[in-house]
């Protein structure tokens, strides 16, 4: 009788110890949880602001291509972009309304009759290239006096010009009021290697 009391003090015991180290275990799993959470958020919303401030500063470079009667400025040094194949880039944009408040549309076309015989690719190929922000289906609604800012993304895949060291592709960016009227030309040049 003896025997079996110790017995049963040793399991409440074991069973207490057992219940402590699992109250332990789960106060250092919250803990560590916690933690982590709270590394992920600062990780997170200082890259936020490190997006913001760089999308402030690019903003700010486009302004100062603005010249007294520009309604629209690409921020592409000497319109010229020099991409490998296989990367991606992206083109940056400014529409500065000089007019009453209008809808705008915009689409990047490509304006080269010559692309066949440069690059030995067709003009659907070229315009496959861009991946988001031409589209032409794009408008925005802008206030008499405000710019309106964005990017236009490029990805040239592996293999896309073969044959040729280096291929120059001219494209325009056209930039129409919601009646379709134009309202800005921009013509920009991709040199893929």
């Amino acid at each position: 009788m003896n025997s079996l009391k110790i017995i049963k003090r040793k399991n409440k015991r074991a069973a207490l110890e057992m219940s402590i180290g699992t109250i332990v275990i789960l106060v250092l799993a919250m803990s560590m949880l916690i933690l982590g959470l709270i590394l992920v958020r600062t990780i997170f919303s200082g890259a936020t602001n490190n997006v913001e401030t760089m999308n402030k500063k690019v903003e700010a470079e486009i302004n100062k291509l603005f010249v007294e009667d520009q309604r629209a400025v690409l921020y592409l040094p000497n319109r010229l972009a020099e991409v490998s194949q296989g990367d991606s880039f992206g083109l940056g944009f400014a529409i500065d309304n000089k007019i009453a408040t209008q809808k705008f549309r915009w689409e990047v076309v490509v304006s080269d009759d010559d692309i066949r015989k440069k690059c030995g690719i067709a003009e659907r190929e070229a315009e496959s290239w861009i991946t988001t922000g031409a589209t032409g289906d794009t408008s925005i609604e802008l206030p008499s006096g405000q710019k309106y800012y964005d990017v236009i993304r490029f990805n040239v895949p592996d293999g896309a010009v073969s044959d040729i060291s280096t291929c120059l592709v001219r494209y325009k960016l056209l930039i129409k009021k919601d009646d379709g009227v134009s309202y800005a030309i921009l013509p920009f040049d991709i040199d893929i290697e």
